[in-house]
């Protein structure tokens, strides 16, 4: 679910999405011990928001690292 409040995060890079994710999770921290509960829902949806757009990055790498690389097929060997 997205939060319609949130930025356009496709304009952010992958080191200033993570970096706002972070400061996001440490003020929800905050606020989850100083008891704000109408707070906390706001900003878990708002973390969502970021969880899905980096998680969808994430995937994009992954794709693009397989069609480079043909023997790299979503395999993982461990021997």
């Amino acid at each position: 679910m997205w939060h319609p409040l949130a930025p356009d995060l496709t304009n952010f890079s992958n080191d200033e999405l993570m970096t706002k994710y972070n400061e996001l999770n440490t003020r929800w921290i905050q606020a989850n011990r100083a008891g704000s509960m109408s707070v906390l829902g706001q900003m878990s949806l708002l973390l969502e928001t970021y969880k899905q757009e980096i998680a969808k990055r994430h995937t994009k790498m992954l794709e693009e690292a397989s069609n480079r690389n043909p023997s790299f097929k979503n395999i993982i060997d461990i021997k």
